[in-house]
């Protein structure tokens, strides 16, 4: 009776330990293992004090929610003037925009715009014709076809990017509040609350790539306190000229 107890006993330790090792071993590869390469980087250009806005913000809240997708709120500041200042805008997105109607040369700035994978626009609210874009987009040259991992050693984020011959870009990283409520106090949206998704709280450069495989440290003072993640992209073109996405991946905190 004892030895079989005894057995027993064993063999729960065992299991036990066996248990902790699977459990050890997981975990040290969810802290290895890439990103989930994305079908798509959407870009929303939207503001509070646009009417047309909301219904755009509600869509891409539901957009953020698809592992497949990388989706960005950046709001402008160029309707500020319409009686309500715009708590989340940037000027560097308003350039954004800018720099990417200048890319294509159509010379159209508007909110709710969608951008897609850096090539192609529609309207924000416009599930159809943003998928209808995604679907376009993803048929152009070189679209979100270099690898972009990111990994995390000792507290410190490092992105890896992948070899590939005769292509260029510049490596950005954007910080973002996965949500954020805004009661508008003034203008078109007066007392209105708005939730924004995956809102970007800047845009740091972190290198340039050449084509050859290179990885780069993601510093501290691009990731401000409030940020709860962030984003690294892989893109053709400049700051000025912003071209088409050819990596993306992203990291929560």
């Amino acid at each position: 009776m004892f030895c079989g107890y005894y057995i027993v006993s064993v063999m729960k330790i065992l299991v036990a330990l066996l248990m902790s090792t699977l459990v050890f071993t997981a975990s040290a590869m969810a802290q290895t293992s890439p990103s989930v390469k994305p079908r798509a980087v959407v870009e929303l250009f939207t503001s509070q004090g646009c009417s047309s806005c909301p219904p755009a913000d509600k869509l891409f809240s539901e957009l953020s929610k698809d592992p497949s997708l990388i989706v960005l709120t950046m709001p402008v500041d160029y309707w500020d003037y319409l009686g309500w200042k715009d708590t989340l805008a940037s000027p560097a997105f308003t350039s954004r925009q800018k720099g990417y109607s200048a890319m294509r040369g159509d010379r159209q700035v508007y909110t709710p715009q969608a951008v897609i994978n850096g090539v192609s626009h529609a309207i924000g609210s416009q599930r159809s014709e943003i998928d209808k874009a995604i679907s376009n987009s993803s048929q152009k040259d070189n679209i979100l076809s270099v690898d972009v991992t990111i990994n995390k050693t000792n507290g410190d984020f490092k992105a890896s990017v992948a070899a590939a011959q005769g292509l260029s870009g510049e490596i950005w990283v954007l910080p973002v509040l996965k949500e954020r409520a805004v009661q508008i106090g003034r203008g078109e949206n007066s007392g209105r609350s708005v939730t924004y998704s995956n809102v970007v709280r800047g845009m740091v450069r972190v290198g340039t790539w050449n084509g050859n495989a290179m990885t780069v440290d993601v510093p501290a003072s691009a990731l401000p306190a409030e940020c709860e993640g962030f984003v690294v992209l892989l893109q053709a073109g400049s700051d000025k000229k912003p071209a088409q996405i050819i990596g993306a991946a992203r990291q929560s905190i």
